[in-house]
């Protein structure tokens, strides 16, 4: 079954002078969510302003909802909502007026922009909120109020840049559930920028991860976690040397005290891990296929391209 396609891309150069931002990108985004990740520098933000037609490509060439970004920028800015990671609200006005006057900048009647943005901060969770002054707002409130200004005109695709930061579990929980109402019941895409995997993951079904201006992976997260399969272990006795044994007989091994993750390479593997546990004098308490995370898919990603890290917030924590 072919999908629909809200982004693609080919050969898709930005460069600044000898700075190549973007290095020759071919990129298909499917209608539903998908989560944009990669280090800092990695391109994010070019790409995302390209696709918006706000900065000019080098070369290659890009749709957005069937719309050229080299020409069609406009048309294509009116059909999207962009919910930004900094500070876009003006603090001296209430929620209501911020929404309606979101509305009225992409061409929206005053009177239906006014309608709408009640609509949009029900939506969110602010309908009783709508007239307080934007600076009296908590952070967790700003965020939403700058979802509904992305949500006003109904666009076909929403960018979310780092819509759960700084929110606390309340608030985090509210923006998530918001953000899958709007893909699973309003049938929506989303497009959603950050650096909480679980986040992510909880939204999004596909991932495209960037590195220094160049594609990384893409695709479904669950077809991806393939790349990585691994039993689990739990050892009781000798687990240093049941550690040293596995890597001796050329086996990947990852350790959290009595807590091993084995490569998995087949059929075998799980025969290997019971008569190494048995020559080393090692009780295997409990054996299970581990179920990876995005997080863990990412950690092996970025493993590969030649990072050392230990968690993704290491290497996103800054962007």
């Amino acid at each position: 079954m072919v999908r629909e396609l809200i982004i693609e891309s080919t050969a898709l150069t930005k460069s600044y002078g000898p700075h190549i931002a973007l290095d020759s990108l071919d990129i298909k985004i499917e209608k539903g969510a998908t989560g944009l990740l990669g280090p800092n520098g990695a391109g994010k933000s070019t790409f995302l302003k390209t696709m918006l037609g706000l900065i000019q490509l080098t070369s290659g060439e890009g749709k957005v909802l069937g719309f050229d970004i080299r020409t069609q920028g406009d048309m294509i800015r009116q059909r999207i909502g962009y919910m930004p990671e900094y500070d876009a609200l003006n603090p001296g006005m209430e929620a209501i007026h911020q929404v309606r006057y979101s509305g009225e900048l992409i061409g929206m009647n005053p009177n239906v922009a006014l309608q709408r943005a009640h609509q949009a901060l029900e939506y969110v969770g602010l309908g009783e909120q709508r007239y307080r002054q934007v600076s009296t707002f908590s952070t967790g409130m700003k965020q939403a109020t700058k979802l509904a200004c992305a949500l006003i005109h109904d666009p076909a695709l929403i960018i979310a840049d780092e819509p759960s930061n700084g929110l606390d579990a309340t608030a985090r929980e509210f923006m998530l559930n918001t953000l899958e109402t709007t893909v699973n019941t309003g049938h929506r895409s989303v497009l959603m920028a950050s650096h909480l995997m679980d986040d992510v993951e909880r939204v999004c079904e596909n991932i495209v991860l960037l590195h220094k201006g160049k594609l990384a992976a893409q695709g479904k997260i669950e077809d991806l976690k393939a790349i990585d399969r691994e039993v689990e272990i739990h050892v009781w006795g000798s687990a240093n040397k049941m550690e040293e044994a596995l890597t001796d007989r050329g086996m990947k091994v990852r350790r959290e005290g009595r807590v091993m993750r084995i490569g998995h390479t087949g059929d075998e593997t799980y025969n290997q891990i019971l008569r190494t546990a048995s020559d080393v004098g090692t009780q295997v308490r409990r054996m299970h296929d581990h179920e990876a995370s995005l997080e863990d898919l990412f950690l092996v990603i970025m493993e590969r391209l030649g990072h050392d890290i230990k968690s993704s917030e290491d290497l996103l924590g800054g962007v």
